[in-house]
């Protein structure tokens, strides 16, 4: 073997081990989470059923609303940073109870719901930037005068299984000794229930939710009566894993582009001010002042005061 022909071959030894070796940093450089979607083809999101304006079905059984809009963003951005014109959207079903252990496992890649980001959260799983800032507060018949749990001292109390309303109404209820009856409905609809049916006395759990159920009650809406008190401050974020801040920096940059180019606004009148799609309900919302502050300043804190 000629001199040069083991040299031609000493370069192309070393030109493939370079393309490998520039692959591989540009797979370690996507993160845990674009590397497996490059791999596989397929991003997995999440999606409440029942959760309006946020993330419900349509008349067509496809997942809709201001979350999953926001997430449809994302999985754009994904599309053309991997290349991947024929990406599959895989859409899994999940509840309060199921979302956050399917973000923790591994199982979604975005939480596309109505989940708060809290500090205590942020220890199993990472959250974007906030999404929508929401308050706490009471929904009772509308002869009722309750603005706070010490108006329903030894009564019952309705709220949803695995969120952080029913964690406070927990906590207030022990701290203060309140004697009250916790009851748990596994979704939003079924905790209003046990309020419509007597059951409970008052519906403890998000305003902007309390709104999207009475406005699905039409002229029974008015038996019903949302306190004037806010007990907790909510700020809503997109659920991702933790360790994968390459992952995070994308969907953080996604929400901060609609937010500096302000289209945040057209995206949040669709959904709170206008008409909802395939349901002709209109919450007739407008922004939070909290909300506008995010807009202003994005922030991904978790912190209840930040948005006070």
């Amino acid at each position: 073997m000629t001199g040069w022909v083991r040299a031609l071959r000493r370069l192309a030894g070393a030109a493939l081990m370079l393309m490998a070796a520039t692959a591989q940093a540009a797979l370690a450089g996507d993160g845990p989470t674009l590397s497996r979607v490059r791999d596989t083809g397929v991003l997995v999101i999440g999606y409440r059923p029942a959760s309006l304006p946020f993330s419900y079905l349509d008349a067509q059984l496809r997942p809709t609303g201001y979350t999953v809009e926001l997430c449809e963003r994302i999985v754009a951005a994904v599309r053309q940073k991997l290349q991947l014109p024929d990406l599959e959207v895989r859409r899994v079903e999940v509840a309060s109870a199921t979302r956050m252990p399917l973000v923790i496992n591994g199982t979604l890649d975005l939480e596309c719901g109505i989940t708060t980001h809290t500090a205590e959260r942020a220890r199993q799983q990472a959250f974007s930037l906030t999404i929508f800032v929401a308050e706490t507060r009471l929904m009772t018949r509308a002869a009722g005068r309750v603005q706070g749990l010490a108006d329903l001292r030894g009564q019952a109390v309705a709220s949803t299984v695995g969120t952080t309303s029913i964690q406070h109404l927990a906590k207030v209820n022990e701290q203060q000794a309140l004697g009250i009856r916790i009851l748990g409905g596994l979704d939003d609809p079924e905790g209003f229930q046990l309020l419509r049916s007597g059951r409970a006395a008052a519906f403890l759990m998000d305003d902007v939710l309390l709104r999207a159920l009475l406005a699905q009650q039409g002229p029974g809406a008015d038996d019903y009566r949302i306190s004037d008190t806010a007990l907790t401050v909510e700020p809503y974020a997109i659920g991702l894993r933790r360790g994968d801040p390459q992952f995070k920096a994308l969907v953080d940059e996604v929400l901060a582009g609609l937010y500096r180019s302000g289209e945040i606004h057209a995206i949040y009148r669709r959904w709170f001010e206008q008409p909802l799609p395939s349901q002709g309900l209109n919450l007739k919302l407008p922004m939070s002042a909290a909300f506008r502050r995010v807009i202003a300043n994005p922030t991904d804190s978790p912190d209840p005061e930040r948005y006070r």
